[in-house]
């Protein structure tokens, strides 16, 4: 069974690979054309920070930055970028913003300014682009009309400050003195507004009950097939279906190979909200999908975006984070493969197929082979909720289970290169890992990568070992 899966997985990804690396360009900010009846506007707001009082002598290389108090259109999701991507942010972003409706102004919230870490590796099509901007984590404050920013350099060896640090990322509002440092800020520092968009309407009932169909005929061209209906293994669903453990294994390994099948290590599949279901503008991402061969492991992240939310707000809120990946950083599509919330929803990420080893832009170095999951919220100070753990459990049991993985085993990933290890080296690294393993970065948070041992049993358990 398992050289069927790998033969499959090996001609596919050949073909994909050898496709011209060069991708058009995504929409613009403001683009309003869609394709398709259910795809949902939004829009992004790019406002160039100024020197602050008493620093307008030093122009941009002003170490405080930032916009006073004004009136904006209605946004739900703020960030801050700059020109290149291979300079750090080694400073302090603070944002406060009025909720729409009410004229209430929030604390100082501060916004995680280490995110290169999350990025495409270096060297690719994606990770080279012109496009890239560097970029803090985005930060969900909810429906606001209103917004200050200040943006303080800060006289904190690099290194230091991703422990440091910590602490006063995750108390909003809390005041304390900052040094200045004597090298500037980056150049071209802008704050982006992203405005997600409505919902999208209710499900079609034309396409209720598609999904069965749809993955039948992944199961029958293999795990790699099915590309050419818009990366989506879903037939256009708003979610794809869980299965028992026994429909996971018929579905996906069929029964057919006679002495040779062996029965599979799987979980069952779980409930997947698709990108359909949460409302994503396919004009957006950049067309085609990169693959590579296989999943030999999963990386866990927060998304550092807060707690803030319900989750009923959810596809909103990654929405939002879709279009700032896409339009405010420049990457190809939403970096995450999956995303999970506080209720244990699961969330289809990057398009190309729920099922197929899709290269990310989540874990910066080691994006290939793996597929990246991420956690909606901050969980340095956080708990993450019993219902977030057993929905990385469930889905990496069937995940990982495809491509013959065991959640508590070992595997090695070559670097592509970061602030951990070498260009080339080969790394062996927990199946299930964190993003700190693979990068230096608090990234997922203390409170759940100290949950990342139990989650690795239980999703054995589902595969049956």
């Amino acid at each position: 069974m398992r050289g069927f899966l790998a033969s499959s997985i090996g001609v596919t990804c050949a073909a994909a690979l050898a496709l011209p690396l060069a991708l058009p360009a995504p929409a613009q900010a403001g683009a309003a054309a869609v394709t398709s009846k259910t795809a949902v506007l939004g829009s992004t707001q790019s406002l160039p920070l100024v020197p602050l009082a008493g620093e307008r002598a030093l122009g941009p290389a002003a170490p405080e930055q930032g916009l006073a108090r004004r009136d904006v259109r209605p946004f739900s999701l703020v960030g801050v970028i700059w020109d290149d991507p291979n300079s750090a942010l080694h400073g302090r972003v603070q944002v406060r913003t009025r909720a729409a409706g009410t004229g209430h102004w929030s604390g100082w919230q501060d916004v995680e300014t280490h995110n290169d870490e999350h990025a495409a590796d270096p060297d690719t099509p994606e990770g080279a682009s012109r496009r890239v901007h560097g970029s803090t984590a985005p930060l969900w404050v909810g429906n606001s009309d209103g917004v200050e920013v200040r943006v303080n350099a800060e006289q904190t060896a690099p290194g230091a400050a991703d422990g440091s640090e910590e602490g006063a990322r995750d108390s909003p509002g809390e005041e304390r003195t900052t040094a200045l440092a004597d090298a500037p800020l980056p150049s071209g520092l802008r704050l982006e507004l992203v405005d997600p968009g409505g919902d999208p309407p209710p499900a079609d009932a034309r396409t209720a009950g598609r999904t069965g169909g749809a993955l039948s005929a992944v199961r029958a061209r293999g795990v790699h097939a099915g590309a050419s209906d818009g990366g989506s293994d879903t037939g256009g669903a708003r979610e794809i279906t869980a299965l028992s453990r026994q429909e996971t294994e018929r579905q996906y390994f069929p029964d057919d190979m006679g002495e040779q099948r062996t029965m599979p290590y799987i979980g069952p599949r779980p409930r997947i909200i698709t990108r359909h279901g949460w409302g994503a503008n396919e004009n957006l991402r950049e067309r085609g999908f990169v693959y590579t061969k296989k999943v030999k492991a999963a990386f866990v992240h927060h998304t550092a975006s807060g707690n803030k939310y319900s989750c009923s707000q959810v596809p909103s809120v990654i929405r939002s984070i879709y279009r700032y990946h896409v339009v405010s950083s420049g990457w190809r599509d939403i970096g995450y493969n999956f995303l999970v919330d506080k209720c244990g929803n699961i969330y289809e990420g990057r398009a190309g197929g729920v099922a197929k080893a899709v290269m990310g832009a989540h874990t910066r170095g080691f994006n290939t082979n793996s597929m990246g999951i991420a956690v909606i919220g901050s969980f340095s100070s956080t708990k993450p909720t019993d219902a977030e753990l057993k929905a990385i459990a469930r889905l990496t049991a069937w995940k990982l289970g495809l491509y013959g993985a065991n959640p508590r085993g070992k595997t090695y990933l070559k670097s592509a290169g970061g602030n951990l290890y070498r260009k080339g080296k080969n790394v062996r690294l927990n199946v299930i890992s964190g993003h700190r393993d693979g990068f230096a970065t608090e990234c997922p948070g203390r409170l759940l990568y100290g949950k990342l041992g139990s989650a690795r049993t239980t999703a054995a358990g589902y595969q049956g070992r």
